[in-house]
């Protein structure tokens, strides 16, 4: 079983190529790309995360709130098309997928990839980073 920040880029990592396909040969374009993006790299992150760590909370931009995650100790954070408009448009490459952990509601996995750039940023294990000040509100 992958360590959680090899989970944060796997899934990050898997998105982005699931996204630069969809952007080569796209069906349609404009917002219909942008929101077929969203739905199938959110899909498929959550598909990820789940088989992986089904007891996890998720809290995703692209999926109606799981209350349920409040009471997890653990809760996935995904953005699985940040700049959908900037996806849409030919030639752009400030887009990206975010995947993140937070553990008792501080950071402590996380992945982002620039996918038009073939970049792929992801945390150590452990986490090397400090903490914030108080609790995380997620």
């Amino acid at each position: 079983m992958p360590e959680d920040h090899q989970l944060a880029a796997h899934a990050a990592a898997a998105a982005a190529r699931l996204l630069l396909d969809l952007r080569r040969c796209p069906p349609e374009g404009g917002k219909v790309l942008g929101a077929r993006g969203d739905a199938e790299s959110n899909a498929l992150i959550l598909e990820l995360l789940r088989a992986a760590r089904p007891n996890d909370g998720i809290l995703s931009e692209e999926s109606a709130p799981e209350p349920a995650r409040l009471g997890e100790r653990r809760v996935w954070i995904v953005d699985p098309l940040d700049g959908t408009r900037e996806y849409c448009e030919p030639g752009r490459d400030d887009w990206a997928v975010h995947v993140a952990l937070a553990v008792d509601g501080a950071p402590a996995a996380s992945a982002v990839a620039l996918p038009a750039l073939g970049e792929l940023f992801s945390t150590p294990a452990p986490l090397l980073a400090a903490a914030p000040e108080g609790r995380l509100k997620i």
